[in-house]
């Protein structure tokens, strides 16, 4: 399989001026954009300088239709109109590949993201085919998770491990979160102490819309307590059982799935990946369906912020 990574726009090649006022008069003529994410898979805009006083113009040309991250499972900040920081874990780790909900009924078509203030080192996005991800892995990996995965979340009710269920429906109404859940197919049940057990069968794999590309398209892999780490693992273990975790994963039938194929997953996912660095002002707008993303360890201040769309 050849080479891929993301295509890079700059001024000089699409023939716009320098600054940010060249990439939204770009975006605003462009006619193809779509059809050059869907070939390309992602985009890199570099050069342009975009401040955060005109990324809400940028934005809107690029995500007409931003979506609120209702049932995300990453600890985010929102900042903005559908706004949010990318997902706050600590700068000395990676964080795996994965589509962004790809545990959900529902996820983004579209993902951009914004580099704020670029790291001092470290800090890319790495990005993968998931086509490529998908072939990376051994055939027995790929049929043992043909029919599907099951995640659980348990959400606290406003004080507990894990996130909240207010926070993660961006609600603090009950029936708001119960008719989102019946719609999506989920099980659910109310706990004594005002937390909330969301239960969701989904497929290991989708098929891009246009293209048809079969592609890996899961989150076994994080949401697995393997993901965790051996020490924080066995120290949650002594805690509380596995299906109390704020999230848990097995394949759909409940029966468990095992730490080599996680691990398989993860490292393969990463080595696949293509590293995308960041200079402040960049932009990467990502087919969400055709490639995942995580990001790399990093030092100094990093400020990342991602808006997502259908």
């Amino acid at each position: 399989m050849e080479h891929w990574a993301p295509l890079e726009l700059d001024p000089a090649s699409v023939g716009a001026e320098p600054g940010p006022q060249g990439l939204i008069d770009h975006l605003r003529a462009a006619t193809d954009l779509g059809d050059l994410l869907v070939k390309h898979k992602a985009l890199v805009f570099r050069g342009f300088h975009v401040t955060p006083e005109e990324l809400g113009d940028v934005m809107d040309l690029l995500l007409p239709n931003r979506l609120a991250y209702v049932h995300g499972n990453s600890p985010r900040t929102k900042v903005g109109q559908n706004v949010y920081t990318s997902t706050e874990y600590p700068p000395q780790y990676d964080i795996s590949m994965h589509n962004e909900m790809s545990y959900a009924h529902q996820w983004p078509a579209r993902l951009l993201f914004f580099c704020a203030v670029a790291p001092e080192t470290g800090g890319a996005t790495p990005v993968v085919d998931g086509v490529r991800w998908l072939d990376s892995l051994d055939p027995e990996v790929r049929e043992a998770f043909q029919q599907g995965v099951r995640y659980t979340q348990n959400l606290h009710g406003g004080r507990g491990f894990g996130k909240s269920w207010q926070d993660t429906f961006e609600t603090a109404e009950r029936d708001q979160v119960e008719e989102f859940l019946s719609k999506s197919g989920s099980e659910f049940t109310w706990k004594p102490d005002g937390g909330l057990r969301v239960s969701q069968v989904r497929p290991s794999t989708t098929r891009h819309p246009v293209t048809g590309d079969e592609v890996w398209f899961n989150q076994a892999d994080q949401w697995h307590v393997t993901g965790l780490g051996d020490e924080t693992a066995a120290a949650l273990h002594q805690i509380m059982p596995e299906e109390d975790l704020p999230q848990s994963v097995t394949f759909a039938d409940g029966s468990p799935i095992p730490a080599e194929h996680v691990t398989q997953i993860r490292d393969r996912g990463l080595s696949e990946a293509v590293n995308v660095d960041w200079r402040t002002g960049d932009l990467l707008l990502i087919d969400n369906v055709a490639v995942g993303h995580g990001r790399r360890s990093f030092t100094g201040p990093r400020r990342i912020l991602v808006a997502m769309s259908d």
